[in-house]
């Protein structure tokens, strides 16, 4: 069967050149003689060609890719022998270390079946995301503390074309989401996107340079759904946006999701309380939540409910003492770009750029001063969370409404009908 990434010769001659330099120059601002490490499903084979030829005519030192097939693990999941979704290839987890701590760049493209282990035991499923997380857990750190570049980007899958535009035939289907794609993250074929990058970013850094000037101590969230949460921010907390800086080289800097629409944080996990309501679909583990909400009292989900994938929110949240504490608080105005397409993507990557989120789980030692020098125990005691999993879920709403408290109890509006208040969206 003819590869459904490359069906239409148009758009692979005229992007995909475009779209690979653009990860490589802006998204992980590869360097000449740098490793790069990309990370891809089968199915997206072209652009992880794509961006691999990028990264060599910047002078990389060397390119891997490492390839995944959702397919066969549907298939692993269903027929394996239990106790080896408790195990993690050694040789995986050495490659990634070794080649981190090499100070490699890495890509990840993010593309699959929404819903590809829809039917699979989630015990079975929590046992491998748990062995994985274990095993890479050093190097992940690495990333988290920005140590190396990276960067998450996406292409068209088959079954995930189909689940964004059901009604379509299998080839516009692609087409649909290939286009879509390519808006969000700024790419028209004329080679200006890393200008058009530039200028994003710096509009990101702006707005996290307003939060950071009020210092709140924390936020406030109302909406129609029923959102009435309240949560803390730890004294300290950076808010960043757009471009991130490479810790381990300082003044090179690196945009770790494309598209990126968001300015974020890291809450306090002891101060958050209330109900919060998911305004999307959460995608976890080929498996969709749908209809839910969450309840905290100091810092702990206490209660949830679901109307769809319960069992597996469940899972997610009894992973581990931190997967039931928020690890991020993100801002993204209701009428982004990807918002104001009306597609609902079942895909974190594009859809919380296009809402309000927030993460259970580990959060960004980068968002508190002096963090990613601070041991696991000093950053927890001092409100950030530490999990093995990391999971955004959106929240944003047009009628959202945030304020923002500020240390001597002033009370800021940082967020109505759904965006930012003038002062911020002026700026």
């Amino acid at each position: 069967m003819v590869d459904k990434m490359d069906f239409d010769k148009g758009i692979a001659e005229k992007y995909l050149a475009e779209y690979g330099e653009l990860v490589i120059k802006i998204g992980v601002n590869l360097q000449p003689e740098q490793l790069l490490v990309i990370n891809s499903p089968i199915t997206c084979a072209a652009l992880a060609r794509a961006i691999g030829a990028a990264a060599y005519r910047a002078g990389a030192h060397d390119v891997t890719i490492l390839y995944s097939d959702e397919l066969f693990s549907r298939v692993r999941f269903r027929l394996g022998r239990p106790e080896i979704f408790s195990e993690f290839p050694q040789w995986r987890r050495e490659l990634l270390l070794t080649q981190a701590k090499s100070g490699a760049a890495f890509v990840s493209i993010s593309a699959g079946d929404p819903e590809i282990f829809k039917g699979v035991d989630p015990e079975r499923l929590q046992a491998a995301n748990m062995a994985a997380a274990a095993a890479l857990e050093e190097y992940r750190e690495r990333l988290m503390n920005n140590e190396n570049s990276w960067c998450v980007v996406s292409a068209p899958a088959l079954a995930w074309a189909k689940k964004v535009f059901p009604e379509a035939a299998e080839d516009e289907a692609m087409d649909k989401l290939w286009r879509a794609i390519l808006s969000a993250v700024r790419v028209q074929g004329d080679g200006g996107a890393a200008g058009r990058w530039r200028k994003h970013t710096d509009f990101l850094a702006r707005a996290a340079g307003w939060l950071n000037e009020n210092a709140f101590t924390e936020l406030r969230y109302r909406n129609s759904l029923g959102t009435n949460l309240t949560v803390g921010l730890p004294k300290g907390h950076i808010w960043a946006g757009g471009a991130e800086e490479n810790t381990s080289h300082p003044g090179r800097f690196f945009v770790a999701n494309m598209p990126t629409e968001e300015v974020y944080t890291a809450p306090d996990c002891r101060r958050v309380n209330g109900k919060v309501f998911g305004a999307k679909p959460l995608v976890y583990e080929g498996n969709l939540i749908e209809g839910f909400s969450l309840t905290f009292r100091d810092g702990k989900v206490t209660d949830f409910q679901a109307d769809k994938g319960a069992d597996i929110l469940q899972e997610l949240l009894d992973t581990d003492d931190g997967a039931s504490r928020l690890g991020e608080v993100a801002l993204v105005p209701f009428d982004s770009p990807i918002s104001k397409s009306g597609i609902l993507f079942y895909n974190t990557l594009f859809d919380e750029n296009a809402a309000c989120h927030l993460a259970l789980g580990r959060a960004y030692p980068t968002c508190l001063k002096g963090g990613p020098r601070l041991s696991v125990e000093e950053r927890l005691a001092r409100g950030l969370n530490n999990s093995l999993l990391h999971e955004d879920f959106m929240i944003g709403t047009a009628d959202l409404a945030i304020d923002g408290v500020r240390e001597d109890g002033r009370i800021v509006p940082v967020f109505r009908q759904g965006n930012f208040v003038d002062i911020l969206s002026g700026i």
